[in-house]
């Protein structure tokens, strides 16, 4: 690191956002398969020019089309997005045994009335019970039904108070997290956080929206109701505007009758239709049924392209590579080369989750390739995000990104140590990924055997435990 002008980074991301870009234009990074490589003095004077206060970070028509993002896969179809909502009624409603139903599904896999659900680990905050009531409530909804899934905690921190360190390294060790309860907002709200100010509310909304966004994960929020009626029922969420403004969606659940069992929840968001569900709470078990949806879950209508592409990377060929000129002659589709990738880069989600194809468009010196292979890994640990994450930027930690914006932009040395021992770490963690990426990928049975050979190599296992 003697010659810093000679230099060259990664383009680093620290943290994520749920809409990520996973591939960009060739000039932007050095991806994990392979790119253009920054350098220093770009990131530099790219670094300098943000920090102007008159600069404002555009992004042309252009390169929104020619970037891949991530899409957000629904926890449950049609209900529930990654994000952050409030789920708001009023007290003494089912709102708990409601909460605790979702944490079930979700943690299980099993679908929520006649809605597809994907599984994950959740965590339910309890904050206004103890473990005997959960304990209670649990069995009397689902018998000894149980899973490792779902955890729960009547005591945490509050927020700005160790509640953000507290989820954080839950995250971490549960790496498969979709889902984060917390009943009820109030109990985790700032000494003070009873000062119901549209600012206030904002802020408070948006510190949990960042996690939730960062992350990648849905965070639901317990909430009341006033007891004043409104022309919008959301608008009887207790607070002010600001909590709603700055969410995701929000579920608004009423009883028809305070004594009876029949409710309706209504169902607004971003990502999402808005729906009235009719529901009913079973006596016997205090689970909620639904009854019918007043409105009818839009389906997207058939894509070709995909239907296409699914047709050329069958279960016996799960991998093809080639220019868009080359796919375009391939599938019966009427599509310009040119078109054919901005196309993909919108429906790469979609052509995972219908499916279980991955895609990917890179620059060469020929000029563009796209790569497709079939998702066929059994018991796979990775999620769609997950999975398309790996062929996205290169992430570093943010402490390691400090330290080069001190070395390079203020010429601090007294951390070159750590950097390269950093850096060094980053790539041979690169390489390995690589490696067993064409391992499992790799065209022919000759090109998978030399990648895991390599691989095996370089993680320094014996040729006897090999088998």
């Amino acid at each position: 690191m003697e010659n810093k002008k000679e230099k060259t980074a990664p383009d680093v991301s620290v943290g994520a956002d749920t809409e990520q870009p996973i591939s960009k234009k060739p000039t932007s990074s050095i991806s994990e398969n392979g790119g253009n490589i920054k350098t220093f003095e770009e990131l530099q004077r790219e670094m300098q020019l943000r920090s102007d206060p008159s600069y404002l970070q555009t992004i042309s028509m252009n390169e929104l089309f020619d970037t891949q993002y991530r899409s957000k896969q629904p926890l449950i179809d049609g209900l529930l997005y990654p994000g952050t909502y409030i789920f708001a009624g009023s007290p003494k409603l089912g709102k708990s045994f409601l909460m605790a139903q979702l944490a079930y599904h979700v943690s299980t896999g099993t679908p929520l009335w006649n809605y597809t659900t994907r599984k994950g680990t959740v965590l339910y905050l309890a904050l206004e019970d103890d473990y005997r009531r959960l304990q209670e409530r649990l069995y009397r909804m689902f018998g000894t039904e149980s899973t490792d899934n779902l955890y729960f905690s009547v005591s945490a921190s509050q927020l700005g108070n160790g509640l953000d360190e507290q989820l954080a390294r839950f995250v971490a060790e549960h790496k498969d997290t979709k889902l984060i309860i917390i009943d009820t907002l109030q109990k985790v709200r700032e000494v003070g956080g009873d000062n119901y100010s549209y600012a206030n509310d904002y802020q408070i909304m948006a510190r949990l929206k960042s996690f939730a966004d960062a992350h990648g994960l849905c965070m639901l929020l317990v909430h009341h109701t006033r007891k004043q009626n409104a022309d919008d029922k959301f608008d009887m969420i207790s607070g002010t505007s600001g909590l709603l403004g700055a969410a995701d969606g929000a579920f608004l659940l009423q009883k028809e009758k305070r004594t009876g069992n029949a409710a309706t929840l209504e169902v607004s968001g971003r990502d999402q239709q808005d729906q009235k569900l009719y529901l009913v709470r079973n006596t016997e078990t205090l689970l909620w049924d639904l009854q019918k949806a007043e409105t009818e879950l839009w389906k997207e209508p058939p894509e070709p392209l995909l239907d296409e592409i699914a047709e050329l990377v069958m279960k016996e060929n799960p991998y093809w590579e080639g220019s868009p000129t080359a796919l375009v002659a391939l599938i019966n589709v009427d599509i310009q080369p040119h078109v054919i990738t901005r196309k993909l880069n919108v429906l790469a989600g979609r052509l995972y989750a219908e499916h279980g194809i991955l895609f990917r468009s890179e620059r060469v010196h020929e000029g563009r390739k796209l790569r497709f292979w079939k998702d066929n890994t059994e018991n796979a640990s990775h999620t769609v995000t997950e999975r398309m994450d790996e062929m996205g930027n290169v992430q570093i930690s943010q402490e390691l990104f400090m330290q080069l914006l001190r070395f390079h932009l203020v010429e601090d040395e007294s951390c070159e140590k750590e950097i390269k021992q950093g850096l060094e770490k980053k790539l041979d963690r690169m390489v390995m990924r690589d490696l067993y990426g064409k391992f499992k990928t790799a065209p022919t049975e000759e090109d998978r055997e030399r990648a895991k050979k390599e691989y095996l190599d370089r993680r320094g296992v014996p040729e006897s435990f090999r088998w």
